[in-house]
């Protein structure tokens, strides 16, 4: 796995870089695993806006990833290592030993041929998917649930991984790849290992035609549109807005929180991922 670089012909080229994508191994999905997904283009249910900037873009077809990793007992061997769209690691298709096929989230360095399973009871290698309480501390682990039995809801991004720090009765302490510092049940399931495509973050985008096709339409400065439009608009020449940075409605843009203080999985954050100077913690 790579990062590839063109000769730059033109100032997009010059700019931008592609990954070679060397660890794929076919370029055509499962077609009973696949379904189409309608665009919303930033918009809910009653045609409102709510997600400025967003809109066309290349089609795509959904994969169905199996988060919740509870066919315990039986043997998958992988398949294929593919593509998805929809997210930025790779994904792996499983057949299991009874036929059924299933994608999950390629973790780094499963190969086709790979025999992986998951349960309480399997060996805690790269690939397999256990209850926290079975995995060794300090083991990398991603896909990690936050209710057990819902799925997997934290740690899903190309190259991520949280680490297990702690172990005290029923909680399991992790240490999110963002430097946030949690509790989670010890029934909650994790798949060990590293998520692949580690270069992903070093892809150089190069052109804003790239960005068209993603699905992201240009970006608009508050500051730059007129007094109607937003806020922050209007004034004679360039003006810096003239009050603290806000949303088209007035919403404070930056120092706000935005984190719903009735969730109760607050509770568990021992250390936000925003360290303060006072009292940081340090591993």
């Amino acid at each position: 796995m790579g990062i590839r670089i063109y000769r730059p012909t033109s100032a997009g080229r010059r700019n931008s870089s592609v990954n070679d994508y060397s660890e794929l191994t076919t370029n055509r999905p499962e077609k009973t695993l696949c379904k189409r997904i309608k665009k919303r283009g930033g918009r809910n249910h009653h045609g409102v806006t709510t997600t400025r900037f967003r809109g066309g873009g290349a089609r795509r077809i959904y994969r169905m990833i199996d988060f919740k990793r509870n066919k315990d007992g039986m043997t998958a061997k992988v398949a294929t290592v593919e593509y998805d769209p929809n997210r930025s690691c790779f994904i792996s298709l499983l057949e299991y030993a009874d036929g059924e096929k299933r994608y999950i989230l390629c973790p780094m360095g499963i190969k086709v041929g790979d025999v992986i399973e998951s349960g309480p009871v399997c060996e805690p290698k790269p690939g397999n998917a256990m209850p926290l309480s079975a995995i060794p501390a300090s083991l990398e682990v991603h896909n990690v649930e936050m209710t057990a039995g819902q799925g997997g809801k934290l740690v899903r991004g190309a190259g991520n991984a949280a680490r297990i720090v702690a172990k005290d009765g029923d909680w399991v302490t992790l240490v999110l790849p963002s430097g946030e510092m949690r509790m989670v049940r010890k029934e909650c399931r994790a798949t060990i290992g590293r998520l692949s495509n580690a270069e992903h973050q070093n892809v150089r985008i190069g052109k804003a035609g790239r960005k068209r096709h993603m699905g992201r339409r240009p970006h608009v400065r508050g500051k730059a549109m007129n007094p109607v439009a937003h806020p922050m608009g209007g004034g004679e020449g360039r003006s810096n807005g003239g009050r603290h940075p806000c949303s088209p409605k007035g919403k404070l843009a930056k120092g706000g929180k935005t984190r719903n203080p009735r969730k109760t999985s607050n509770n568990r954050i021992i250390r936000r991922r925003k360290n303060t100077r006072q009292g940081q913690l340090t591993l």
